[in-house]
């Protein structure tokens, strides 16, 4: 077995991730800068794996960076490791920022497809709409007196069934049944599905 040789002297000791980013939770500059020396490259390298772009990532892992920073307390050694938890953060936001890219595209070919709609048809849908005004005015000719003017009240003018009853001076119950037989027979006269 060969022993490796070191030029320089000793070799570097790695940190200890967990009690730097334990100094990290208490506000220690320090203790964050020997942190993001050991840990950027490999957060840089996992978000290049997730996006690709090495714009996107390195601003991928400076904001996984920022927020190691900001929530260096929440790490818990007894879930893992220092830089697992690191590393699944920068995953994590990587992944995120696909999702991201990719609903905006999809939000964005959704908007393209609006656009390329037919525009509003102005003249038809105002002459169906006075097709059917003229088709219920058909049905309402149909009705007997007593139910035309019930629902000439109660929806055109908008009045409770008391106030129609007390309009046309008849019985509350009368004025429901008349209502409710001239609803079905403009519903079957209109030939809506009941």
């Amino acid at each position: 077995m060969t022993e490796a040789v070191h030029v320089g002297g000793a070799p570097a000791s790695r940190p200890d991730l967990e009690e730097l980013l334990s100094q990290v939770a208490l506000g220690d500059q320090r203790a964050f800068a020997a942190l993001y020396d050991a840990v950027a490259s490999p957060v840089l390298g996992v978000a290049r794996g997730v996006l690709r772009d090495r714009a996107q990532s390195e601003e991928v892992a400076q904001e996984v960076l920022v927020e190691v920073w900001r929530t260096a307390r929440r790490y818990r050694p007894e879930r893992g490791s220092a830089v697992n938890w690191i590393l699944t953060l920068a995953h994590r936001r990587a992944v995120d920022r696909v999702r991201s890219a990719e609903a905006a595209a999809a939000r964005d070919h959704r908007a393209a497809l609006l656009d390329r709609m037919p525009a509003y048809d102005q003249v038809t849908e105002q002459v169906e709409a006075r097709l059917e005004r003229e088709q219920v005015r058909h049905c309402l000719l149909a009705l007997t007196e007593i139910q035309r003017q019930a629902i000439t009240l109660a929806y055109y003018r908008g009045l409770t069934y008391r106030q129609v009853a007390q309009n046309l001076g008849l019985p509350l119950g009368t004025v429901k049944t008349r209502l409710r037989d001239g609803l079905v027979r403009l519903r079957d006269c209109l030939g809506v599905d009941g």
